[in-house]
């Protein structure tokens, strides 16, 4: 018992330590830029781009603290997923939805291989976020030099389970980030992603989602060839 409190002590330091770090520039920022307001006079032009900036890093702000609290209440059990046989083909294709408009702004062409009538236990809201967060971070963190492709198949395993795949021809992920990829606040190295808004918290956010609905996931990837995130999860068989 004594172990497990230390443990979850030094958890709780940790994530602490990595809120603070990821709150300081924003705040900094908006110090630096209320400050100039305050002591100097600016120009009409000036105003306005120092407010678009405040509201830039309030934005950011935000961000971080709906995907801190959409974290926290699945691992503090504030959200009970509840896994009921349901159609996978339903929520992939909510999970879609969700980037339908920014794929097509990117021309970005998606293939979906599912069996419309394959019966899976799973929470479908919380699993289609899941594969939400996935799809949304292939969109985002496309390259630049090559059109993205996005692969999306369903298939059933011999050990009564199925089998989600997401396959991107993007950025790729480097060997040493694969095994990070799930930990909170952890951001790759790759290509533009540190020009896009983020904070590390949306993987962390599916692992656990898939976690709970007793499934695994893992990636496969290779730079500057793509990635592979392969979802397992327990079968109900259509009767």
């Amino acid at each position: 018992t004594r172990r497990k409190v230390e443990e979850e002590r030094q958890e709780l330091q940790t994530l602490m330590s990595d809120i603070s770090h990821q709150v300081k520039t924003p705040v900094s920022n908006l110090k630096m830029v209320t400050d100039t307001l305050l002591t100097r006079p600016v120009t009409e032009a000036e105003r306005i781009d120092f407010i678009k900036g405040v509201r830039s890093q309030t934005d950011k702000l935000d961000f971080l603290f709906q995907a801190l609290v959409k974290t926290s209440r699945l691992e503090t059990g504030v959200i009970r997923l509840e896994k009921k046989p349901g159609r996978i083909y339903d929520t992939v294709a909510q999970a879609m939805s969700g980037i339908v408009y920014a794929a097509e702004k990117k021309q970005i062409g998606v293939s979906v291989d599912c069996p419309e009538n394959l019966t899976v236990a799973h929470d479908s809201k919380w699993t289609a976020e899941a594969i939400f967060n996935l799809l949304d971070n292939a969109v985002k963190y496309a390259r630049e030099d090559v059109p993205l492709s996005l692969f999306i198949r369903t298939r059933i395993l011999d050990n009564d389970k199925v089998e989600i795949s997401i396959q991107d021809n993007g950025i790729g992920i480097k060997k040493e980030d694969l095994k990070k990829i799930f930990e909170k606040f952890y951001r790759v190295s790759t290509g533009n992603v540190h020009n896009v808004k983020g904070f590390g918290l949306g993987l962390a956010y599916v692992h656990k989602i898939i976690h709970d609905l007793n499934g695994t996931i893992r990636a496969e990837s290779e730079l500057n060839v793509g990635t592979k995130f392969i979802i397992i999860l327990p079968l109900i068989k259509n009767k």
